[in-house]
């Protein structure tokens, strides 16, 4: 979503890093870029104005001019008050009653019914016991939906216990009570655009409710419109918080930076894709640095030890210790990397990605990827556990299982032999000892 609001601005410090010294007029002309970069972002422009004002006052009040190095100095100022425009620190949802009750409110195609089902598969994740409340009795494809993904998450769903959908949302939450669940997360109706009876319906939802958190779920990809619904929804019912879905799209990204200015009222989470786990918790800093081209190295590695199974790290480190390192071995590891995300997720995420992503390669390795592992499972378990066996025959049986050519087999092989060779060089170089989660992942 960033890419082209880190790319302007990368080329704005590029220029103020390559100066021995800075000057008033240097800074002054980094600024104006940098607010048309954000400008053209969608941006709100009392955000903009505010933003650059603020990096203005510390870049020539904080004797960067005369610092040794000017340039990295305000990028780090930008770096802070993009963070702090955004909220500064992570806030995290208030639930302390039992049950605690979230209402998610928002327009009808912000994606508010598969964000009910995200939250409460990342609520039960955290530890908890969630309920999923179908509140939309307008829509019954939206109870339909949402019925199925708590089946296939195995959550409880309360819907069509009556026409009335505050009778809904009140039996939700005694059925929660009765069944101990400590989380009722309520999916409400929307509208095509804001309008009087829909607030008026919310409102009453929660008088009858008492929701810890109203969240308002806001697509992302509608720019300064989102925050123009934001800022109408939380004068009616007084939000909590808000979720931005589709933060995976290619829009301009205006709606993180000023959504929170809007409404004073934090973002807690992100969508960052359409499967069931693609939730993520919203730190402005680590979201800063992703703009600014820095990556985001921690949110990979927590979303690493969450997906990645540590049985099969574990037996990939015996297997490089006795140097058995299989071709099973290494379809394991590229279905694991998969858990991710995509690989142009991955690359966002890390320092200097736009330089890799330029030219859409990120695309291109993707592809490679899905031919690697379409190859690798049209191998037999007998030739992925003994690659020596496959010669001619065996490769064109296997080009025509996986929609290859025998080239493309012949990489895959080639590429395998060489993440073998490093493996055996990096277990020769550790010994005994316990290797990194990096280098496993890497391979």
């Amino acid at each position: 979503m960033f890419d082209a609001l880190a790319e302007r601005l990368a080329a704005v410090f590029s220029r103020l890093r390559g100066k021995g010294t800075l000057t008033e007029a240097d800074v002054t002309e980094g600024l104006r870029e940098i607010r048309i970069a954000l400008l053209e972002a969608d941006v709100h422009y009392k955000v903009v104005k505010e933003l650059v004002a603020r990096i203005r006052d510390r870049a020539v009040g904080e004797n960067v001019l005369e610092s040794l190095t000017p340039g990295q100095h305000v990028v780090k100022i930008v770096r802070d008050e993009l963070a702090e425009t955004m909220g500064a620190e992570r806030t995290a949802l208030r639930l302390e009653r039992r049950p605690s009750v979230v209402l998610l409110v928002g327009l009808q195609g912000s994606g508010k019914t598969t964000t009910a089902a995200k939250l409460a598969n990342a609520l039960r994740k955290d530890g908890r016991k969630p309920m999923l409340v179908a509140a939309d009795v307008y829509r019954p494809a939206a109870i339909d939906q949402l019925e199925k993904l708590g089946r296939d998450l195995e959550i409880p769903v309360v819907s069509r216990t009556s026409s009335d959908p505050v009778k809904i949302a009140v039996s939700g939450v005694a059925r929660a009570k009765e069944q101990l669940r400590d989380v009722v997360v309520i999916d409400t109706a929307g509208r095509l655009q804001i309008d009087e009876e829909m607030m008026r319906e919310i409102a009453d939802i929660a008088v009858a409710v008492s929701p810890d958190e109203k969240l308002l779920v806001a697509d992302a990809m509608t720019g300064q419109e989102a925050v123009a619904v934001a800022t109408a929804f939380h004068d009616r019912v007084g939000l909590t918080g808000v979720i931005l879905t589709k933060m995976d799209g290619d829009a301009r990204g205006g709606a993180a930076l000023s959504i929170r200015h809007a409404t004073g009222r934090p973002i807690v989470y992100v969508g960052t894709g359409e499967k069931i786990d693609g939730l993520e918790p919203f730190h402005p800093q680590r979201m800063a640095d992703r703009i600014l081209g820095m990556g985001d190295v921690l949110t990979l590695i927590e979303q690493a030890e969450a997906q990645m199974d540590a049985a099969k790290a574990e037996h990939l480190v015996e297997q490089i210790r006795k140097n058995r390192f299989t071709l099973q071995d290494f379809l394991e590891q590229l279905e694991e990397m998969r858990k991710l995300g995509p690989l142009s997720q991955i690359l966002d995420r890390l320092p200097g990605a736009a330089k890799l992503m330029k030219g859409r390669a990120a695309e291109a390795d993707e592809g490679e990827i899905q031919k690697t592992l379409a190859i690798l499972r049209s191998m037999t378990l007998e030739e992925r556990a003994n690659p020596s066996i496959i010669g001619g025959s065996r490769k064109k049986r296997i080009a025509r299982g996986s929609g290859t050519k025998v080239r493309d087999v012949n990489s895959v092989l080639a590429r395998y032999e060489e993440a073998k060779r490093a493996l055996k060089w990096a277990g020769t170089r550790r010994g005994k000892e316990r290797f990194p989660a990096d280098l496993l992942g890497s391979s």
